[in-house]
C-alpha cells in the first residue's frame, strides 16, 4: 500500500485530517512491527506514539512518495531500538541499586511472571521467540522485518541503507545464528557463554 503524496502534502501543510488518515492506515503495521520488535504488549503504544510524534516533525524531509513506507519503517525500528536501549539502561541502573536479597527476589517473581507468560502464549511462538532470544537485537529485528512483517529485499535495502549484497549476508548470518540456537535447543545444550 503506497501513501497518496497529496494526503502527505496536506498534513505537512497543517491538516490534522490527512495526518490522521496516515495514521489510520498505517497504525495496524506500526503496532504489530513494534510489538515483535519490543515484546512487551505493555509498552507497544507508547512506543507508536513515539514513532508517529517523529512522523509529523519530519514530514517536510519527505520528498516523494514511494519512499514513505521504507521510512516509515525505518522510524519504527530507530524507536523499537531506542526503547529496548532505554529499557536496558533503566534495567542495569534498577539492578545495580538492590540489595542482594532483592535480587534473589525480583529473580523469583521474574521466573514466577516469565513462568505464568509461558503458559498463556502458544508453544510454537514460544519457541520462535526462544530461538530469537539466542541472537541480537539487530538479528532479531531484522529478521523479524524480513520474515514476519515480509519485508522486500529492496525495501529493507532503504531502510538499512546498505545494497542488496550486504542485505544478503546479513540475512544469511542471521539465519544461520538462528539455526545454531536450533541445533543447541535440540541437543539439550547451554546456550553459548553459559558457564558450567
Amino acid at each position: 500500500m503506497q501513501c497518496d503524496f497529496s494526503l502527505i502534502e496536506r498534513a505537512r501543510n497543517g491538516d490534522d485530517a490527512a495526518f490522521n488518515q496516515i495514521v489510520l492506515a498505517y497504525r495496524k503495521r506500526v503496532f504489530g512491527t513494534i510489538s515483535r520488535l519490543i515484546g512487551r504488549p505493555e509498552d507497544v503504544e507508547d512506543v507508536a506514539q513515539e514513532v508517529f510524534l517523529r512522523l509529523y516533525y519530519s514530514l517536510d524531509q519527505l520528498r516523494a512518495a514511494e519512499v514513505f513506507e521504507p521510512w516509515l519503517y525505518r522510524l519504527t525500528v530507530n524507536a523499537g531500538y531506542d526503547y529496548l536501549r532505554r529499557r536496558k539502561r533503566r534495567h542495569e541502573s534498577l539492578m545495580a541499586d538492590l540489595s542482594e536479597q532483592q535480587l534473589i527476589a525480583a529473580d523469583s517473581a521474574a521466573g514466577g511472571k516469565q513462568e505464568a507468560d509461558r503458559r498463556q502464549a502458544a508453544e510454537v511462538r514460544e519457541f520462535v521467540q526462544a530461538l530469537l532470544s539466542e541472537v541480537s537485537e539487530e538479528d532479531r529485528i531484522l529478521l523479524t522485518l524480513k520474515e514476519v512483517e515480509g519485508l522486500s529485499l529492496r525495501e529493507l535495502e532503504q531502510i538499512y541503507q546498505v545494497n542488496e549484497n550486504a542485505l544478503k549476508v546479513r540475512l544469511f548470518r542471521a539465519r544461520q545464528r538462528v539455526l545454531k540456537a536450533y541445533e543447541r535447543s535440540q541437543a539439550g545444550a547451554k546456550p553459548e557463554g553459559a558457564a558450567d
